[in-house]
C-alpha cells in the first residue's frame, strides 16, 4: 500500500471523526490507489461505493489540508466526481 494512502487514512480518519456521513464513497488517488470512506470512517480498499472521486497527489493533499476548496476542485476540472453527486456534496461538507 502506499505510504501516501496511508497518510491520508489517518488524516481522513481525523477530519471526519464526528462527521455524519451516512453511505459510501471511495477516493482514488491517481496512480496511488484508494481509499474506502464510510460510517465507520476511513481505510485503505477498493470496493464499490456510492460515489468515486478521483484526483491526482497534489490535488487530494491541498484538499486534505485545507487549501483547496472540494467544490472549486470539481468546478475546475482537478477532481472528478461519479456516481452520487449529494453524497460527494455531503463529503465535501465533511472535508471543509
Amino acid at each position: 500500500m502506499s505510504e501516501i494512502v496511508n497518510e491520508a487514512v489517518v488524516a481522513l480518519n481525523e477530519k471526519l471523526s464526528g462527521a455524519d456521513f451516512g453511505g459510501t464513497a471511495k477516493f482514488n488517488i491517481t496512480g496511488e490507489g484508494n481509499i474506502m470512506m464510510d460510517s465507520n470512517g476511513a481505510r485503505a480498499g477498493d470496493e464499490p461505493a456510492d460515489v468515486t472521486l478521483t484526483a491526482d497527489v497534489e490535488t487530494f493533499r491541498a484538499i486534505l489540508e485545507g487549501e483547496t476548496n472540494p467544490t472549486s476542485a470539481f468546478m475546475t476540472g482537478k477532481l472528478s466526481v461519479d456516481g452520487d453527486m449529494g453524497m460527494a456534496m455531503q463529503l465535501a461538507s465533511a472535508l471543509a
